[in-house]
């Protein structure tokens, strides 16, 4: 049935129990990896209808959310302004960052709850409920019910992204999570990109049934969101003990593998014990921080780029065109550092240079003299930050044991992707307008704190790795665990 006549791990633990392990088992087993028990092509062959059913279809609904969340930028040039006054004081970055308290406060329930109920409900429930949150912003009338809406968007997208990491986290061995998670996310961001090409397509039908220009950008999208949920309730796969598309047999060999890899293939239970032992972790919290650094200037980017260009002097339609080019670019380079850092099963140096790329841009775009100048600046922030996501995502996946610690870790670390954007749209302030320096200067002391607590990340678990080599430490409470760098 596509396995070899090697014994898996699985197989010599049910051996043991039984007492009819022998000397041959005994050697094999920790002499080779638990691949070695199968035929390759079978791996590969699984690996790849995994890839198959479950990144598309993620990776297209992360860029709905991700054009849902932030084209409120696109609508505000194309129209919006005027009709609900958002030039008003800060109106637009206080309608901006309310989307994120509740998407916060919400990370971490909504992962204990997707156990609870299944990753396949609890998704279509999110996609659903954001779509009709992002339907009703077609039909305000005024700016207070603008930020009602966006409340509401918060409180359904905030289960989405964690529950996405964490699923795609528990399918796959630690060499192979970031260029899974880079190909879930640079297809999003790749598609979210051109979500201002899209806008300003759609802002063209015009004053049309009742509705302006921009009033059509929400509700065709919102329709668009509410279509995809339904279909992801077709055709999300579950997590891997409760999926239903993968043969025994199959799904026999992916818990097998990752059983072998990290020792959690099955799931932990959670309780509140747990949650709070784990919330003590301060590799959890450094993650975060780190998360954070890189979605501020990835929110920049998303809720600022085309009232970025419109400040150098680009009209309407050429803000809108030129917003989705440097998401092109990211898109590669989030893939080529993804493919190099599972290459060299190191995380901490990719996360590092694509920090220093960052660093680069955001001083370019600032300083430019020349308008093709920033705009190149505007690629290299886009290009640093976007890649960063991922790898930050598959840094901490890789360094911590059970699905229970998996679940919060993730919550909270994407929660904290909530607490840049809320920096991010309250550091660039309309009054600085067209360059915003103080924001550009915000964010680049974002980047120097990712370094930081980066090196002393890679410092302790250095040291940690060390001793456990020596016999003197188990890491994570699992014996041979060895953390990534």
């Amino acid at each position: 049935m596509g396995e070899s006549s090697e014994p898996s791990t699985l197989d010599l633990e049910s051996k043991a129990g039984s007492g009819n392990l022998d000397i041959n088992d005994a050697v094999l087993a920790p002499k080779e990896p638990i691949d070695a028990h199968y035929d390759p092509k079978f791996v590969s062959r699984t690996l790849r209808k995994i890839d198959w059913r479950m990144l598309p279809l993620l990776g297209l609904l992360y860029s709905v959310a991700l054009i849902d969340r932030t084209n409120l930028g696109v609508a505000r040039i194309a129209g919006m302004e005027d009709d609900l006054r958002l030039d008003i004081g800060e109106r637009y970055s206080i309608a901006s960052m309310i989307y994120f308290p509740p998407y916060i406060l919400l990370e971490v329930p909504g992962n204990l709850v997707l156990r609870w109920i299944g990753a396949r409900l609890w998704i279509t429930i999110c996609v659903v409920g954001w779509g009709a949150a992002q339907l009703g912003m077609a039909f305000v009338p005024n700016w207070g019910l603008l930020c009602l809406t966006r409340v509401l968007l918060g409180v359904f997208e905030a289960g989405f992204f964690p529950a996405m990491a964490f699923i795609i986290t528990t399918w796959y061995k630690r060499g192979e999570v970031q260029k899974r998670l880079a190909v879930f996310y640079l297809s999003a961001i790749l598609l979210a990109g051109f979500g201002s090409i899209l806008a300003y397509a759609i802002q063209l039908i015009g004053d049309r049934g009742g509705l302006k220009g921009w009033r059509w950008i929400f509700l065709l999208e919102g329709l668009l969101t509410i279509v995809l949920g339904i279909l992801s309730w077709l055709y999300i796969p579950d997590l891997p003990d409760r999926n239903t598309f993968l043969t025994p047999v199959e799904t026999k060999m992916i818990l097998d593998r990752i059983e072998a890899d990290r020792q959690d293939s099955l799931p932990d239970q959670i309780t509140a014990k747990k949650v709070l032992k784990h919330l003590c972790d301060p590799f959890l919290w450094s993650c975060a921080f780190m998360f954070l650094g890189c979605t501020m200037p990835a929110y920049t980017i998303a809720f600022f780029v085309s009232i970025l260009l419109r400040g150098m002097g680009f009209g309407l339609r050429d803000s809108l065109l030129l917003s989705a080019p440097p998401y092109a670019a990211a898109a590669i380079s989030c893939f080529f550092f993804a493919w190099l850092a599972d290459k060299t099963k190191k995380r901490a140096l990719w996360i590092f240079v694509q920090t220093l790329i960052t660093i680069v841009g955001t001083m370019v775009t600032a300083y430019g003299h020349l308008n093709g100048v920033r705009y190149f600046g505007l690629f290299l922030v886009n290009m640093g930050a976007s890649g960063c996501v991922p790898g930050v995502l598959a840094y901490n996946a890789n360094n911590i044991v059970s699905h229970s610690k998996r679940s919060v870790s993730t919550a909270m670390i994407v929660a904290f992707g909530g607490v840049g954007g809320i920096f991010s749209t309250l550091v660039f302030r309309q009054k600085d307008y067209p360059d915003y320096i103080p924001g550009i200067w915000a964010t680049m002391a974002c980047q120097f704190m990712m370094i930081i607590v980066l090196s002393v990340n890679t410092y302790v678990f250095y040291r940690r790795n060390k001793l456990a080599a020596e016999g003197k430490r188990i890491n994570e409470g699992t014996p041979g665990f060895f953390y990534t760098l």
